[in-house]
């Protein structure tokens, strides 16, 4: 039998550093606060942490918009603090994984700086072009995935840079070897310190394999994006970069990558990466005349999408939140009648689904996006950019900002609600770098943990479940016919079989199922002992041992 890999078994826990636990009163948080927090992690049933970057960072795009990729960023500690965190966590049985983000660095990097200069050997690492029409245009028609042009002069150089997000992120070029070398001594820099591996950021738009004008249509959006979305030089480097560096380590590495399909992602796991990010099913969203309109969400969906990935992906993540998305329970789930009841049919579905599960912070206790914009404290530049297209069509002020605030990655980015003290017990201080939702009152993890029926208390018992059972590690899983809004399906391994029947709705629904079995996991307290489930109160899932 294939010996189980440690990210099979394990359940990861994404956190974003600076809104985690700050431990010295500044309003940001810190490595020494996750420190201090590795027990509650641990209590949680949490294996591997996922850090979104920690490096040095100018933060216009807040970490992902790297300066120095072999450094600690002085606002979350040193390295000595990174190294104590690694230690710490080994002893805890958890391990860390850190983000790596290569289709871009920093224009404070000091390879963009030396890259100024045209015969410097760092302008090649770099995508520098000169412009159209006597070097006044941009090099071709290619947008930013963050809106506008995805060039940049530079009086300096008397050229244009690529970049594929902000201005401040000049977009690396990958067809230069060196740029491969750079960054393999990157990866060996933190696996020789003890790092369990990489979440490897936009990975699947780091190879561009020409620069002609891409098509364009209305609203201008990610133009050009058939010469780097995920194109064949890309697989070929991932699988480079396994075969030099990933397979010297015992690691793990996932891939996030936007718009693929299912053959990209067995390319993307064919020697390369371990796992990728499909977002189908956390994107409920269809662009019509740009994106601000959208199609309400229907549980057949989510049904549909996640039948279809969970068939056709060796290895799934399996996730509803991470730092870009809005919180879970408002766009699946029910924050009102039904909000703790919602909130554990997602953790069933985390728990019992194939793949590594992904829980981004505060989603184990229900946090919830902020009620309200108040731009004067916004920090996030996307709904900053949309605001303004959207202005751009003689928009009110009013709806621009509303429809800007879908987007908005604070949502998701606000302080940990740790207890009802000051700034929910995030920091000491009454500023912090985003303000904490103010539902933390009814909604903190002190409440969670003294409540016997809680989100957390559920999170603990799915994921311990999980790791009692191998069927829901590594099992296969089969999908049964159901009735509108349930999902059925077995996963089996070694002769032990587990049903799973969840309701994503918020009404009662006949589940077309009659098999019969004892009850090991529920998110309504009354179903125990051995019985069959031919119907679902709202949003109630089941863990059926057959």
């Amino acid at each position: 039998m294939k010996e189980k890999r440690f990210f099979e078994q394990q359940a990861v826990y994404q956190i974003y550093p600076r809104s985690f636990k700050d431990s010295n009163g500044d309003g940001i948080g810190d490595l020494n606060g996750i420190i201090s927090k590795l027990d509650y992690l641990k209590d949680l049933g949490i294996g591997i942490i996922w850090l979104s970057p920690i490096y040095p960072s100018p933060n216009f795009d807040y970490g992902y918009d790297i300066s120095d990729y072999k450094a600690i960023n002085p606002e979350f500690g040193t390295m000595e603090d990174f190294e104590r965190l690694l230690k710490e966590a080994k002893e805890r049985n958890i391990r860390i994984v850190m983000d790596l983000v290569v289709n871009h660095t920093s224009i404070e990097h000091r390879w963009f700086q030396a890259s100024l200069d045209s015969s410097s050997p760092y302008h090649d690492y770099y995508i520098w072009r000169k412009g159209k029409n006597e070097n006044k245009l941009p090099p071709n028609n290619w947008t930013s995935n963050f809106l506008g042009s995805a060039w940049t002069y530079v009086k300096e150089a008397d050229s244009w840079y690529l970049h594929l997000f902000t201005p401040q992120q000049p977009d690396l070029n990958w067809q230069n070897p060196k740029v491969l070398e750079e960054v393999e001594s990157i990866l060996r820099f933190w696996l020789d310190k003890g790092v369990y591996g990489f979440r490897c950021d936009v990975i699947n738009e780091i190879y561009k394999s020409s620069l002609e004008d891409g098509k364009d249509s209305f609203p201008h959006m990610m133009v050009g994006k058939e010469y780097y979305l995920n194109q064949e030089g890309g697989f070929q480097i991932l699988r480079k970069l396994h075969e030099d560096v990933f397979s010297h380590y015992d690691s793990m590495t996932v891939g996030e990558t936007g718009f693929i399909t299912y053959e990209d992602q067995k390319k993307y796991t064919n020697s390369a990466l371990d796992m990728v990010f499909s977002f189908d099913h956390v994107n409920p969203r269809f662009y019509k005349l740009f994106p601000t309109f959208q199609i309400k969400y229907k549980p057949e969906f989510m049904k549909k999408t996640i039948r279809g990935w969970q068939e056709n992906c060796t290895w799934n993540t399996v996730f509803f939140e991470n730092h870009d998305q809005g919180r879970s329970i408002a766009k699946f789930g029910d924050t009102g009648q039904y909000y703790k009841e919602s909130a554990k049919m997602l953790s069933t579905l985390i728990c019992s689904l194939r793949g590594t599960p992904f829980i981004y912070q505060g989603e184990e206790i229900g946090m919830e996006d902020y009620p309200r914009m108040d731009w004067s404290v916004n920090k996030d530049i996307v709904p900053v950019m949309i605001k303004k297209m959207i202005l751009s069509f003689h928009m009110p002020k009013s709806q621009a900002e509303k429809m800007a605030f879908i987007y908005d990655r604070d949502n998701a980015r606000m302080p940990f609600q740790w207890d009802d003290s000051l700034s929910a017990g995030f920091s000491s201080s009454s500023k912090t770098w985003l303000p904490v939702n103010e539902n933390y009152l009814r909604i903190n993890a002190k409440l969670n943990e003294e409540d016997p029926t809680s989100i957390l208390q559920f999170y603990k018992e799915g994921l311990k479940v999980r790791k009692e059972h191998p069927s829901l590690q590594t099992g296969s899983i089969s999908f049964l016919e159901s009735k509108k809004d349930v999902m059925a399906y077995i996963r089996e391994e070694e002769g032990e079989k587990i049903l799973a029947l969840i309701n994503l709705s918020k009404k009662e629904r006949k589940t077309g199922i009659g098999l019969k079995g004892t009850v090991i996991l529920s998110n309504y307290p009354d179903d125990n002992g051995e019985k069959s489930f031919t119907s679902l109160r709202p949003f109630e899932s089941v863990l059926i041992k057959l």
